[in-house]
């Protein structure tokens, strides 16, 4: 299991399954677009206060953006 590629998937699968663009998303994460980007594109490992803001945003709870499906 490649941890990055396990969240960067999930946060897109769950971003999009709110139908919020990149865009929006950042904002709401107070994080930029770029960064969203590369999480999504497996690019970029993220810290804790970042996942955390992330999960907060998607609404849901911090693990379901570790299981793989």
């Amino acid at each position: 299991m490649d941890i990055i590629k396990v969240f960067g998937t999930n946060v897109r699968k769950y971003r999009t399954k709110k139908k919020i663009s990149q865009e929006k998303f950042a904002e709401l994460c107070g994080l930029h677009r770029t960064y969203i980007s590369d999480i999504e594109c497996f690019r970029r490992s993220i810290s804790l206060d970042n996942i955390q803001k992330i999960a907060d945003a998607l609404e849901i709870e911090t693990f379901k953006l570790f299981i793989e499906d």
